[in-house]
């Protein structure tokens, strides 16, 4: 059975990534911007969970799940502000773009893909094959546009895979939001750097 809260968080984590991605190669944003962007939502993250602000407590219920509402609202929206602004201070511009767009496209389709079609499960219980896979696919897509095919084949299989396996740092699980676009952008680099 379709969650809809799942699938309405997954559109939305697609929505924002092409709409920043837009965003920055139009040069509507910048770096500068983004940190702002991340400060401001830090501390409105931190402010949601003392009261109800009437816009962003309808965003939290339509699209955070109900555990991480109570512990840190508007999580996942602040690590990707950080993980797409990492790609754009790190990375040449097209790169930072095909990460961004990995990002957006890739992990949205893999867990979309892997919660409802996938059957072949991989290192975790709750990581599919068919979504990795999914994910890979959609985040070449997206990363193509910017990168060659085979720097953006690699940048979206890294990333995949590394999303797959779920990362830990001192027993806690690290926000795949954050390292997404900077592995799929480092591969992507070190594709271009070798080719």
């Amino acid at each position: 059975m379709l969650n809809h809260l799942e699938i309405r968080r997954q559109l939305f984590h697609l929505c924002l990534g092409i709409t920043l991605t837009s965003l920055y190669y139009f040069n509507l944003i910048d770096a500068l911007m983004l940190f702002v962007m991340v400060c401001l939502g830090g501390f409105l993250c931190l402010l949601c969970k003392q009261i109800r602000i009437p816009v962003l407590e309808w965003f939290l219920r339509n699209f955070e799940r109900e555990d991480q509402r109570r512990i840190f609202p508007g999580r996942g929206t602040l690590f990707f502000f950080i993980g797409v602004l990492l790609a754009v201070k790190l990375f040449e511009k097209d790169i930072a773009l095909a990460a961004i767009m990995i990002l957006a496209l890739g992990d949205s389709v893999s867990h979309v893909v892997g919660r409802y079609l996938g059957r072949i499960k991989l290192f975790s219980q709750t990581k599919m094959l068919e979504g990795t896979l999914a994910g890979v696919v959609a985040g070449f897509t997206g990363a193509v546009l910017f990168v060659p095919i085979i720097p953006a084949f690699l940048g979206s299989l890294a990333a995949m895979t590394l999303e797959a396996i779920q990362i830990e740092l001192n027993g806690k699980m690290i926000d795949d939001n954050l390292f997404i676009p900077l592995i799929a952008g480092t591969a992507i680099y070190l594709v271009l750097l070798y080719l």
